[in-house]
């Protein structure tokens, strides 16, 4: 059953991040199998690792496959600023069948033979060399490219009703199991892109992709269903099923999401993921030092050691307490001379009445979000 999926620098050698017998540290980059819960996979990596603080940054439903952050002790505290990134996705929409969440796990809830004009467009992107991009796109399949268009132009979305948001203190997914009607409010979202990378015409009374059958549905065993795939890159908060939905409405038919998988999650990518079957020993060493996971997510500050020490005790800070003042507005990383992660910390800029009414130029203060607790496997190559 769906889970609250927000459905995040070129691959790096992680650095290990601990020795043994050492408190394990840092940031997981796992490859989460389809199946599993990502609390499951918490649960499996907290036995392994040894560990009791450790969490992840963006749940992936049981059927989602991909990257799956998770973050070991003090990295537990990125976890509000790595969950709000940007995440990338690779995803099948099965077109013609409709599932109550939204995904294969689902029941069945309506089918729905395509249309000419759709099964015509499909067949004209499933040819040789893939669906074409741009113009030739909106010429070979011109409704599924104005659908595409919409989904790009998106500013809104609904999410399912099969979601972990909470109405009147309660879970949707559990007031929907319990057959009452949810409509949660639209929520804000960006697309930040949209392609069309695959497509199937299907075959007549095809079922949905591992869905089950409601009852009086009698799918047509072994029948192809008719597909899209697709690669997408979003804001948090975006629901993958609900982009299946919405295709579908846009083209008139019931749809579904019948595969999932995240292959970014902010700067975290497949390519640095492990697999969740991977021992203990290379678990540990595939943990990315957590100065460098910060940096790899977020802007960097260096502190001199006075700033150092001022941090660490929560006070308000100056540019002179930065070797390296941060160059944004809003939170970044502060390293210490040595390289360890000190605090997350953002800017504050106040105007003072110089006389007359006119303001003037006051020094920017710099406040603590978030202190670390010092320890030495919080260095990394960013202090190097």
């Amino acid at each position: 059953m769906p889970e609250n999926t927000n459905e995040g620098d070129p691959p790096a050698e992680p650095e290990r991040a601990t020795t043994r017998g050492a408190r394990p540290e840092g940031v997981l980059v796992i490859d989460k199998p389809r199946g599993p819960t990502s609390h499951d996979v918490v649960a499996r990596l907290r036995r392994a690792l040894g560990v009791k603080r450790i969490g992840h940054a963006g749940t992936l439903d049981p059927m989602a496959s991909g990257v799956l952050v998770v973050l070991v002790g003090e990295a537990t505290k990125l976890a509000p600023y790595l969950t709000a990134q940007d995440k990338r996705y690779t995803a099948r929409v099965v077109l013609g069948v409709g599932t109550d969440t939204l995904d294969a796990d689902g029941e069945i809830t309506a089918t729905q033979p395509l249309p000419p004009w759709l099964d015509a467009e499909l067949g004209a992107l499933a040819g040789p060399g893939g669906p074409p991009a741009g113009e030739a796109l909106a010429r070979a399949a011109p409704r599924i490219a104005a659908a595409i268009d919409a989904e790009r132009a998106r500013r809104e979305q609904a999410p399912p009703a099969y979601s972990a948001i909470k109405v009147a203190g309660q879970r949707s997914y559990a007031l929907a199991r319990a057959g009452q009607a949810v409509e949660l409010s639209a929520r804000a979202v960006e697309v930040r892109s949209l392609e069309v990378t695959g497509a199937s015409r299907g075959e007549p009374g095809a079922p949905a992709a591992g869905a089950a059958p409601a009852t009086g549905a009698a799918p047509a065993a072994g029948a192809a269903p008719a597909t899209l795939d697709l690669e997408l890159g979003v804001s948090k908060g975006y629901y993958v099923r609900s982009l299946a939905r919405d295709l579908g409405a846009h083209l008139d038919v019931p749809a579904h999401l019948s595969a999932l998988r995240r292959t970014a999650s902010g700067s975290f990518t497949l390519e640095q993921a492990v697999s969740l079957d991977a021992g203990a020993e290379a678990l540990r060493a595939s943990l990315r030092p957590l100065a460098d996971a910060a940096a790899a997510s977020l802007p960097v500050a260096h502190l001199t050691e006075n700033g150092a020490r001022r941090a660490r005790m929560g006070q308000a800070l100056t540019e002179s307490d930065f070797s390296m003042a941060p160059a944004h507005p809003g939170a970044a990383v502060w390293l210490d001379p040595d390289g360890v992660v000190v605090a997350l910390g953002a800017s504050e800029v106040a105007d003072v009445d110089a006389g007359e009414g006119h303001p003037a130029p006051s020094p920017t203060r710099f406040s603590v979000l978030r202190g670390f607790s010092e320890a030495p496997d919080m260095r990394g190559n960013a202090a190097r």
